[in-house]
């Protein structure tokens, strides 16, 4: 275990916002919901097929029947409204009161009286009648709200009203000294348990507490602004809009959008609960966000189960993301290759190896084996059949020889026609999926880099954390002495069975010096080669790959190419992908290096990239350079630099491993509408952009499948069918631990 970078968190139990949808196939009459309130433990849901009630888990549907536009709960019970007509529930059938106006009604607020709005006139319901209170023609009220106290506040299309406990009216015209409303079109008014007064209107949110406002607009973070309605409870706001759910707790801006946490996303109303929880009624049923009290390890151990049952690809366990038959429907699943099986599986195992290191848990230490064997067997897979791959050439993935030949579909064709519209560069192989001599298994060649990444990555983990014994570590040395000499036979590059370096597979002087096609990987590729033969330099005790590696630095100036590991235009610029990379390669290397001049360059190189990658709030990352940096100084011509983590990376990362949802679905997430964004311009033709803060989109506001991914996209997610395994969670969480960053 490396020095620790900062006192370690005690991270504890924490809350865990989780989604759940209730629709008629829960037991609503309709997914039209109009309306919601809560009373006590109980839910009251107006939908266009009548009322519908949920006390504990179940809902029933009771009277009245047919369309009710609105709900509303307080002291004086729980009243909805359909058309003209209201009912107050209780006793054995509801009671009906009828109202002095042909007006509709368009909205309810309830306290110790009931107060109604219809398209013409502010009602109270006194004694089994309506009197009118005031007028509102010529405009809409858009919601009622009672305090307590009884006072009373309305949201109206002219502006906000307030009336006092002794019955006097006002227009109000908040101010709090920074800022001056005279707020029209008031989509949304609320009192919360302590009194306070929220409302939504196109200015912003306000809050009266004690007398005092409390205004709040975009450049204080609201993420999105045409409000329909607001709830407060437990300290928390919820405001429904017509893209979404905003929240607020007193100190940050939420933004809950898309069917990760909607079931659609036009919200109608908001009702808060008291255990803090929110239901959001739409067109498509209520979406009930609960806040689950969770641990860290609690979460480690849903995802770990996860994997195990829906994760596990072929007899070896290879793991990555399930393909869901119906979208968010986790009930039927399948599993199917990808390009990046050996780099997913590898940072799965390398989670477990942290897991083990950190607990000493038999399972994970299993775990870890587990992902051995399936890493060890695609280096044993190519050495079989018609077309054989040079000994210590890794596949990047398998599949059944029994089943469909995958050749048909990455035929020299495809590769051709790739070659000619996006990749100059492609490689043409034939058969890209040879077949072992049995005929078991096809293999995918034309390995690409990030896999190796992935793989040394994980070895060296495995070798120091989990192979204990002789017997355990024979197999480690000597797979990784065939990778190691298949580099030394083949002058540093990876090299199919077709005799020629993979697509991705350079690693030699001659081309990353030299050739302009590959410049953009020349740093990328040298801190990778000299990661690869540090890791089979540790492992095997042989000196000679220490000194190929010294040659690379000596005459060819590898250690100088490293301190520029990619290109780019400072953060958000660059590609996710590469970054995983070349934070991956670091660790390996530098956790190995002892020669004090390697490690300053080393350092420094790594330095620079984690401040590129800071804003991201990325823990994997973050862990890797605090683990590496801590207690080192670069003593330069001019001064000397303290290289620890500083600043507030501990919080981010602990904060981003709270917000990972548990839901793994790639539910698609939409940002580019917001009003607290900043943009950097389009990547691959997708918008992207920051919050005011300079940081990405917290993880519970993105969807995040690997730490590969683009977290300053606006766009993310897909259609539903994909569901992500957790090892996104999983290693930088068992990393944190390990490492003794955070305790849990």
């Amino acid at each position: 275990m490396l020095p620790l970078a900062a006192e370690p968190v005690r991270v504890g139990t924490f809350l865990s916002e989780t989604r759940l949808v209730h629709d008629t196939g829960r037991g609503l009459p309709s997914n039209n919901i109009r309306g919601v309130a809560i009373q006590g433990s109980a839910v009251y849901a107006a939908t266009a097929q009548g009322l519908a009630v949920r006390r504990g888990t179940s809902w029933a549907v009771e009277q009245p029947g047919g369309p009710l536009d609105h709900v509303a709960a307080g002291p004086s019970g729980v009243w909805v409204a359909g058309g003209q007509r209201i009912w107050r529930l209780g006793g054995d059938r509801p009671e009906v009161a009828m109202i002095s106006t042909s007006q509709r009604i368009v909205a309810l607020g309830a306290g110790i009286q009931l107060w109604v709005a219809t398209e013409a006139a502010l009602f109270r319901h006194q004694q089994g009648a309506l009197a009118q209170e005031r007028s509102f023609a010529g405009t809409q009220v858009r919601q009622i709200a009672v305090a307590s106290d009884e006072r009373v506040a309305v949201a109206a299309q002219n502006g906000l009203f307030l009336r006092s406990t002794q019955g006097a009216w006002e227009i109000v015209r908040p101010s709090d000294g920074r800022r001056s409303w005279a707020p029209l079109d008031v989509r949304g008014v609320a009192f919360d348990e302590k009194g306070r007064l929220w409302f939504a209107s196109p200015q912003g949110v306000g809050l009266l507490d004690r007398g005092r406002w409390k205004l709040h607009d975009a450049s204080d973070g609201i993420p999105y602004g045409d409000f329909t309605s607001v709830a407060a409870a437990n300290g928390r706001v919820w405001l429904g809009t017509t893209k979404g759910v905003v929240t607020f707790d007193g100190q940050h801006w939420g933004y809950r959008q898309g069917k990760r946490w909607l079931a659609d996303d036009a919200v109608r109303q908001v009702a808060a609960a008291a255990d803090g929880s929110a239901w959001v009624a739409g067109s498509q049923g209520i979406s009930e966000i609960a806040l689950k009290p969770l641990t860290l390890a609690a979460k480690a151990k849903q995802f770990d189960d996860e994997i195990e049952k829906r994760h596990r690809r072929t007899p070896y366990g290879y793991v990555l993301a399930a393909h869901l038959k119906r979208p968010g429907d986790l009930t039927e699943w399948t599993n199917h290759d990808s390009d990046n099986d050996g780099l997913w599986t590898s940072m799965y195992g390398a989670a477990q190896c942290f897991a083990y290191g950190a607990t000493g848990s038999p399972e994970a230490k299993a775990r870890a084996v587990k992902a051995f064997e399936a890493l060890r067997f695609l280096g044993t897979v190519t050495q079989s059949g018609d077309h054989p791959a040079p000994r210590g050439f890794v596949a990047r993935t398998i599949l059944p020889g029994d089943g469909p030949d995958p050749n048909q579909h990455d035929s020299p064709e495809q590769d051709r026609q790739f070659r000619a519209t996006r990749d100059k560069l492609w490689k043409t192989i034939t058969p890209r999926w040879p077949k072992t001599a049995d005929g078991q298994w096809y293999w995918k060649s034309d390995t690409s880099s990030d896999e190796l990444d992935g793989h040394f990555f994980f070895y060296g983990l495995y070798f120091d954390l989990v192979a204990k014994t002789e017997a355990e570590r024979a197999p480690v040395r000597e797979h990784l002495r065939a990778m190691g000499d298949h580099f030394l036979a083949h002058g540093f590059n990876y090299v199919d069975h077709d005799g020629q370096p993979t697509r991705w597979g350079y690693f030699d002087p001659a081309t990353l010096n030299h050739n302009h096609d590959f410049w953009g990987e020349r740093g990328m590729n040298s801190l990778s080669m000299l990661a690869y033969l540090k890791v089979v330099s540790h492992i095997t005790g042989d000196p000679k790959y220490d000194q190929a590696a010294r040659k690379l630095i000596d005459d060819h100036g590898y250690e100088m190419n490293v301190m520029f590991p990619k290109t780019h235009g400072g953060p958000g610029a660059g590609n996710q992908s590469d970054d995983e990379m070349i934070f991956m390669n670091f660790y390996s290397l530098l956790r190995y290096e002892k020669d004090a001049r390697l490690r300053g360059f080393y350092l420094r190189a790594l330095a620079h990239a984690w401040e590129n990658e800071r804003p991201e709030m990325n823990p994997f990352f973050n862990f890797i350079y605090a683990s590496l940096a801590t207690g080192e100084k670069l003593v330069g011509t001019h001064d000397t630099l303290d290289l620890a983590a500083k600043g507030d990376w501990l919080e981010d990362s602990i904060d981003t491993l709270k917000r990972i949802p548990l839901d793994r679905v790639n539910w698609k997430l939409s940002h580019t509408h917001r009003q607290d964004l900043r943009p950097i311009g389009e990547a691959r033709g997708r918008q992207r952009g920051y919050r005011l803060n300079g940081k990405v989109l917290p993880a519970d506001e993105q969807y995040v499948q690997h730490w590969n991914h683009d977290p300053w996209a606006l766009e993310q997610g897909g259609d539903g069918r994909s569901l992500g395994d957790g090892a996104v969670f999983l290693l930088p969480y068992y990393m944190g631990l390990y490492h003794g960053f955070i305790v849990d």
